[in-house]
């Protein structure tokens, strides 16, 4: 039996994320998804609570599934299909790019949870780097007298 999964799951990243799945963890989620299918077969409904319930499992299965195989914040790439830097809604007006909120340290929340303030902090790597830079920058102006 031929299933349109891994079409309908490519379509999906492409079209909600603007990515492209590794073809060896798109087949993964597919197995996942395959898998989740061939055991619901249509046996719950959606009017019950436990119906309800099941349904909710099993899209939590399948997100924890996707989070082993490595669909995670922290296993995304860096740009999209169109080379753009990939942007993560933070909020309902906020986008903020994969590396920003990868840079996130700490959060301060106030006494109603809203956010008060926040650090970012670099990778270390882009921090030696610019470091260097700004070593190598110095030495050029008081060698060469440079700008």
């Amino acid at each position: 039996m031929s299933t349109n999964t891994d079409k309908i799951l490519n379509t999906m990243f492409s079209r909600l994320l603007q990515m492209d799945v590794e073809p060896q963890l798109a087949a993964k989620l597919c197995a996942v998804i395959d898998s989740v299918i061939a055991k619901v077969g249509g046996s719950f409904d959606l009017e019950t609570v436990q119906g309800q319930n099941t349904f909710r499992a099993l899209l939590c299965s399948m997100v924890v599934h996707g989070w082993g195989n490595g669909m995670h914040p922290f296993n995304n790439p860096r740009l999209n299909q169109e080379g753009h830097p990939v942007e993560v809604r933070v909020s309902k007006d906020i986008l903020m790019s994969m590396a920003d909120l990868q840079s996130l340290r700490y959060v301060k929340k106030d006494d109603q949870g809203r956010v008060k303030q926040a650090l970012f902090e670099p990778d270390q790597n882009v921090r030696v780097r610019q470091q260097i830079d700004d070593i190598l920058e110095e030495i050029s102006r008081d060698k060469w007298g440079g700008s």
